[in-house]
């Protein structure tokens, strides 16, 4: 089969988050499993850089320069490819410097805020992938798009290019609803659409033009990241307000987890930690714990327990529960480092808790992927608070590398992670500590539940390693993905309907 993926990230060229590490696995683990499978993406500042790095510099494409219709313009677009080392995966990467050549993805780095042309940016990618399949003669039986900045790609290979595309198949996966790419009405101009698209039941939202919306009622089939997350976005509750059309389309949407890529996330195999372990032999880990607490400044103490956190510093991810929380917890006999980039808010209140306690409290207000893997490595414990959690892959990587993960019940995190008891325990089923309250006193509770159980060495071992035994592979969910892709087509053709979400 012929896929090509459409997102706005893809690592290790680009990465803001979770997306960026799905773009890099899933498209290698279909590879294996047989699959021709291609990515497209912006070229960001730095994605050269990024290239050369891993040893898969960019080339130019024959036939790669071309326009991209953009209102009454056409815009330049050039096309350049690298092939994946190891991956059987070719990325495509759109160059317009004048969307791409700056400072973040979709955010202003000086105040976390949106980009006023995020609009015309990602009309840009949506349409110029298309174009780059027209250009380059790319015939694929599935575009799969990821996520708002993609969104509108459904839409045109269907409303658009559908005489050049007849055959191939759409799916969107919404990796969270909360983003949701919403733009002034005018726009529909600007992206070339007609205008009895822009009508509530197709792109409209509340006067505005909704680009999650597209990929929601564009695509023949619709993905997200787990199945709790599947049944939650449907709910008013959890639904950001498009709860109403994913119920519409619910028996064609289908909570797929995701996997973790252990050619990168593997403590037995990992190049950036100091000494590597197994399940079996967990000596490496002490020297992993070790180095962390050097690396941020704290206590040299192998037996404080040290929860680390990496993530986004937005709300989203529980940082209003972190600023009541963690004042107290810090008042117990425990280490805490954070690693992450997000509102100023945050930032600002991890500098003062960081200045305040010194010896038990490192901050790095950064994005960085050593870091990031040393945190795994060497923490006891990882937080995850999140006010909601579409997937989540940290607690997946804390798991394997023998780190309890401390979680909130909800989206993937309620689906990966088993709360601890005695008989959990013994079972070789509890894999963490699992909260149900979004309140700053439940997590502190499960903090504490912890901290409880850590002095008994032989309890937490236990513990630790039936996280590590877990199998949450890429090459299981590929394997759901390409199920997905078969009943795309067959439902383009008009053979079979889609089933009912799995």
């Amino acid at each position: 089969m012929r896929i090509l993926m459409a997102a706005s990230e893809m690592a290790p060229y680009s990465k803001e988050g979770g997306l960026g590490d799905v773009l890099s696995s899933l498209p290698a683990a279909l590879a294996k499993l047989g699959e021709h499978v291609t990515v497209v993406s912006p070229l960001y500042r730095g994605v050269r850089e990024a290239a050369d790095a891993i040893g898969a510099p960019l080339r130019p494409v024959k036939g790669g320069t071309f326009t991209v219709p953009m209102g009454d313009s056409a815009v330049p677009a050039v096309a350049w490819r690298s092939k994946v080392p190891g991956a059987g995966v070719t990325a495509y990467f759109l160059q317009n410097d004048r969307y791409y050549d700056r400072d973040g993805y979709y955010t202003r780095q000086s105040d976390y805020g949106e980009y006023d042309d995020n609009s015309e940016r990602f009309i840009f990618l949506s349409r110029g992938a298309v174009e780059m399949c027209r250009a380059l003669n790319l015939e694929p039986d599935v575009i799969h798009a990821h996520d708002w900045p993609t969104g509108l790609v459904p839409i045109y290979v269907r409303y658009v290019y559908q005489s050049d595309f007849p055959n191939t198949a759409t799916v969107f996966t919404v990796h969270n609803t909360a983003y949701q790419g919403l733009f002034w009405q005018g726009d529909m101009n600007l992206a070339g659409l007609p205008w009895d698209l822009f009508a509530w039941q197709m792109l409209e939202y509340y006067g505005r033009l909704s680009f999650l919306k597209a990929g929601l009622v564009g695509a023949d089939a619709l993905t997200t990241v787990s199945r709790s997350y599947g049944e939650a976005i449907q709910t008013e509750e959890s639904g950001c307000g498009m709860q109403g059309v994913l119920r519409e389309r619910s028996a064609d949407l289908y909570g797929i987890i995701n996997g973790v890529d252990t050619t990168e996330w593997d403590p037995a195999n990992d190049p950036l930690i100091s000494a590597n372990y197994t399940v079996d032999e967990l000596s490496g880990k002490d020297k992993c714990k070790r180095e962390l607490q050097e690396r941020f400044g704290l206590r040299p103490e192998p037996k404080v327990p040290l929860v680390g956190m990496v993530c986004r510093l937005v709300e989203q991810k529980g940082l209003d529960l972190l600023e009541e929380a963690l004042p107290e917890l810090l008042e117990r006999d425990l280490q805490f480092v954070v690693l992450g980039r997000g509102e100023p808010k945050y930032h600002a209140f991890l500098v003062r808790m960081q200045s305040e306690h010194p010896r038990s409290c490192g901050v790095l207000l950064e994005r960085d992927n050593e870091v990031a893997h040393l945190i795994e490595a060497g923490a006891d414990m990882f937080l995850m608070p999140s006010r909601f959690e579409p997937c989540g892959m940290n607690q997946l990587y804390s798991m394997l590398y023998g780190t309890v993960p401390i979680v909130r019940a909800t989206g993937g995190l309620a689906d990966t992670v088993t709360d601890y008891s005695p008989e959990g325990l013994k079972a070789g089923e509890a894999t963490g500590f699992v909260f149900q309250e979004y309140s700053a006193e439940a997590l502190v509770q499960a903090v504490e539940r912890a901290l409880a159980l850590y002095p008994d060495r032989r309890k937490w071992r236990r513990l630790m390693r039936n996280g590590m035994r877990q199998d949450w592979s890429w090459e299981r969910s590929a394997a759901e993905y390409l199920r997905v892709y078969e009943r795309a087509r067959q439902k383009l053709t008009g053979k079979v309907g889609i089933a009912a979400a799995e």
